[in-house]
């Protein structure tokens, strides 16, 4: 009896020859790794775009002298640098009336725990989608791995029904299951190293947004001491 039996055994071929499951499988993996290198094009633009900002940021708070310097410097330029000088500003404002009779050290904290906010959310921000890569990263092989013993499991099955072992039975439905385990790993492996290249570019950008914190806190820490150089005599009463 002739087996019908397929011989084209190029990718395209072994795809369309495979199980609804084992299609499904490649189609979801594809899938995968087209959202893999859309991450990776989209992100890259977002991290060079935030690391030049944050880098001028620090530029002008370092070469301001007073907070309202570094906030006429960086009054349209955006970014996190520019959130940074406008909560400093925001709470020095606030706390001005406290001032006079109380030192600054409360004033300092509260900008401290401002602007940690704020580099805590512009890191959260630039953090989106990463994670997206580490389920890919870590899900695809098991996935394509599924497709394979599902592809085998119908080949045994081809092979039983055909009570032949011969190899060019065999070799079809095996060729075509190992074909979901590679695609599994073509969709794992770049997104592992994006991954892992993305958090050491999220981390020298967390250092830098550190970098303008510190910058921001030493003028708040500057201003204060311009203000108590001659400070008012307030009139006592008799």
């Amino acid at each position: 009896m002739e087996l019908n039996l397929p011989h084209d055994l190029s990718p395209w071929g072994m795809f369309m020859a495979a199980d609804i499951i084992v299609k499904a499988v490649m189609i979801g993996l594809a899938f995968a790794s087209l959202v893999t290198w859309t991450i990776w094009l989209a992100k890259s633009l977002e991290i060079l775009g935030g690391k030049l900002r944050i880098r001028r940021a620090v530029r002008a708070i370092g070469d301001a002298a007073t907070l309202k310097q570094a906030s006429r410097a960086l009054d349209r330029s955006g970014g996190p640098g520019m959130l940074l000088v406008k909560a400093a500003e925001e709470e020095t404002a606030l706390s001005a009336g406290a001032l006079d009779h109380a030192g600054g050290d409360g004033l300092k904290e509260r900008v401290a725990s401002r602007l940690s906010r704020i580099e805590a959310a512009a890191s959260r921000r630039m953090s989106r989608g990463t994670g997206v890569l580490a389920t890919i990263g870590s899900t695809a092989p098991f996935v394509g791995l599924f497709g394979t013993v599902w592809g085998i499991m119908n080949a045994f099955i081809g092979i039983s029904q055909a009570q032949t072992t011969n190899l060019a039975v065999v070799a079809p439905g095996i060729a075509e299951a190992l074909l979901a385990t590679a695609m599994g790993l073509v969709a794992a492996i770049p997104a592992v190293v994006i991954y892992n290249v993305f958090a050491r570019s999220i981390a020298g950008y967390r250092q830098i947004i550190a970098d303008a914190s510190a910058g921001v806190e030493r003028l708040v820490s500057r201003d204060l001491d311009f203000r108590t150089v001659a400070p008012a005599t307030a009139p006592t009463a008799e």
